[in-house]
């Protein structure tokens, strides 16, 4: 016999005996699962963990480094979501998009560290490999361009290969690529990516925040869909000049 279930607006953890549900990442760790409770009954859903990348402290706020940070201060304010716990060396926001619960996390281990805070959290909360989005920094696509992929490599990004490895090697994690160019001329890779932005790119990476609430909206509501093939053709194209 099924029964229908409406998922509240509200979940909670519940413990349940540990399931290794994605091979490889954190095993052995005592986990808790997220269950949406409707009245008796409780269906375990799968949440999602969106992960920003950056840099603690005032020092690289609004650096190019830190637009994955900013990337999770825009679906906080615009999900609810509020970042007030600290855990497994990162701040944390527990809450949902739609009726999906959702795990936003800021790592506060520095860029290079930032994968001991992922892996802790997505074996804690049983997150499956294919619910772990990472967003963070991109020199390869034009400053304020997006792009979401189900997997690849670390690019040369000492973060994202940071997750990679503490995800025991595995690559299959989807990933929102935030775009802030290349280095002008001989300028310093790192001295680039701990410069802020000129105002004119500033603008462009405002609108690409917004732009990304709502992909990352569609991608935990619907998945890998023809809507996110559409969003890519669209910021691939969006500073073609004919």
């Amino acid at each position: 016999m099924s029964h229908a279930v409406t998922a509240p607006n509200s979940w909670v953890p519940c413990r349940k005996r540990s399931v290794n549900l994605q091979r490889g990442i954190g095993g052995g760790i005592r986990r808790k699962a997220f269950c949406v409770n409707a009245s008796s009954l409780s269906l375990p859903l799968s949440p999602w963990l969106v992960v920003g990348l950056g840099n603690p402290g005032n020092k690289f706020h609004g650096t190019r480094h830190n637009v994955g940070f900013e990337m999770i201060d825009h679906i906080s304010k615009a999900e609810g979501i509020k970042l007030n716990t600290i855990q497994s060396k990162a701040l944390l926001g527990i809450g949902s998009i739609g009726e999906v619960p959702v795990l936003l996390a800021k790592p506060q281990t520095y860029m290079n560290f930032c994968g001991e805070a992922v892996g802790s959290l997505a074996a804690y909360y049983q997150v499956p490999l294919r619910h772990i989005l990472l967003a963070y920094d991109e020199m390869s696509l034009p400053n304020g361009v997006l792009r979401l992929q189900p997997k690849g490599g670390h690019g040369h990004h000492n973060g994202v290969k940071c997750v990679i490895d503490h995800l025991d090697g595995c690559r299959g994690f989807p990933r929102l690529c935030i775009g802030i160019g290349n280095p002008p001329g001989t300028m310093d890779m790192k001295a680039f990516l701990l410069q802020k932005f000129s105002s004119e790119e500033r603008k462009q990476v405002d609108a690409a925040l917004e732009q990304g609430v709502e992909a990352v909206r569609t991608l935990v509501l619907e998945g890998f869909d023809d809507n996110i093939t559409r969003f890519n053709l669209g910021q691939k194209f969006k500073y073609h000049k004919v």
